[in-house]
């Protein structure tokens, strides 16, 4: 079929998907496992064809990510199950002062917090975002709310296991430990830039007098004042918090290391084998299982790791049917007509893979998905022009951070649980994470030219 049809048809079709999730409600999953069958019918697979690249591109995701993201869950939730979140937030209280709470907070929330499911992440950490808020004095609302905002969103999509990022790998076949490596090396200064920005801008722009509310719980009920500024995050616990997150913060260093190794041309077979993200994402779950059972009792892990099974399963299915698209989409040519249209210049297709990511994104409201749908698109474009895997995933991620807004759940869970308007929200939420999603392209660009 002509390059022209192939394009079109693809692009339109991505487009009503988009429209039938936002305008019809239909839900995500469903569109998109409809958008990959049509895809394949209209570019020519066939019907057997069709149904191969769905039902494969599936089950290969999954066999790449499945595991990884129901591992990552579960540490989550155990972590939060024991406390751990509180305790980690008011230990860097103390360590660096409430003046440097705000970047401390974002790199935190973007990196070890990050298996914690972000909306769990988030009604947890309220509490004492406001309490730090306080003590910042003026400007500490703003300034605490969009770190918050920042750090949770970026390591959604930037780092290991956060369930984009775990995705995105597998959809675009990046090796995970390439993928921790190189989404901390954007990540880290992402985020900081992100957040000296938008602390400087907000200083000027917030307006307390119709950015701030009235603080209200995840159910909506109005929390008193005093409540919200006692709360309790020294609380002693037997458990050492560095014993409840080392088996988490073991499993990335073994993936770091056996990346570092593996690209350094070295055979090391027991680290091949205690790095893969499998393996030392199994152990991470094995060892938080245990410090999690010092602290529950043998029974009290029961609910956090059910739990935990519960918040992976759409996860995974979403993960699944992104995969049947972009297999689908790569079965069909389109990859090698847009690589056509680009030079080997890395920075038009990365812009046009963030664009892509960041018009989904305002369409659709879901990070996880626009980045998935994003990535699939463009994936073929990385072998056509020479251009590294991990770079793609990356410009994908950072431009479905941009404008997060009223179709996010996040984004009423941070208005309303930090004591922000909606306005006030637009300006720390929407305008800080779209800083940070611009910020992530340049630094992606930066390391492109060295990749």
């Amino acid at each position: 079929m002509p390059g022209w049809y192939l394009v079109t048809a693809t692009a339109v079709i991505v487009v009503l998907a988009v429209l039938l999730i936002v305008r019809a409600r239909l839900h995500p999953a469903v569109v998109l496992a409809l958008a990959a069958t049509t895809v394949g019918l209209a570019n020519g697979l066939g019907v057997e064809g069709t149904v191969e690249a769905v039902t494969e591109g599936f089950g290969d995701i999954l066999a790449e990510a499945g595991l990884l993201i129901a591992f990552g869950v579960l540490i989550g939730s155990l972590l939060r199950a024991v406390g751990a979140i509180e305790r980690l937030v008011a230990t860097l209280l103390r360590w660096f002062g409430p003046r440097r709470m705000p970047v401390t907070m974002t790199v935190a929330c973007a990196t070890v917090l990050q298996p914690i499911f972000v909306d769990v992440l988030i009604v947890i950490a309220a509490p004492l975002v406001r309490r730090i808020a306080a003590r910042i004095g003026p400007g500490g609302t703003p300034r605490m709310a969009a770190a918050l905002a920042i750090g949770c969103e970026c390591g959604i999509v930037m780092m290991v296991p956060g369930i984009g990022t775990v995705a995105i790998a597998s959809v675009l076949g990046v090796p995970l430990g390439r993928m921790l490596v190189f989404g901390l090396v954007v990540l880290v200064p992402t985020v900081v830039i992100a957040i000296l920005i938008v602390g400087a801008v907000l200083a000027r722009w917030w307006d307390p007098a119709r950015d701030e509310s009235a603080v209200l719980d995840a159910e909506g009920e109005e929390v008193p004042e005093e409540v919200s500024e006692d709360v309790d995050v020294a609380e002693a616990r037997p458990v050492p918090l560095l014993l409840l997150l080392a088996p988490l913060l073991g499993a990335l260093v073994l993936i770091a290391v056996a990346a570092i190794v593996e690209a350094a041309g070295w055979s090391v077979p027991p680290l091949a084998l205690l790095g893969a993200p499998t393996i030392a994402l199994l152990l991470g779950v094995l060892g938080t299982m245990l410090v999690a059972r010092r602290v529950l009792g043998r029974d009290g892990i029961d609910g956090p790791l059910a739990e935990g099974f519960r918040e992976s399963g759409l996860i995974l299915v979403l993960t699944g049917v992104g995969g049947s698209l972009a297999e689908a989409i790569s079965r069909s040519g389109v990859g090698e007509v847009l690589g056509g249209l680009f030079s080997a210049n890395a920075a038009l297709p990365l812009a046009t893979v963030w664009l892509t990511a960041a018009v989904l994104h305002v369409a659709v409201g879901s990070v996880t998905i626009s980045a998935i749908t994003a990535a699939g698109v463009l994936a073929p474009v990385a072998p056509a022009i020479g251009l590294d895997p991990v770079l793609i995933a990356l410009a994908a991620g950072t431009g479905a951070l941009f404008a997060v807004h009223v179709t996010s759940n996040t984004f009423w869970l941070l208005q309303s649980l930090l004591g922000q308007s909606v306005r006030g929200a637009l300006k720390t939420v929407s305008f800080g994470v779209s800083v940070a999603s611009v910020v992530g392209l340049g630094c992606t660009l930066v390391l492109s030219l060295l990749l």
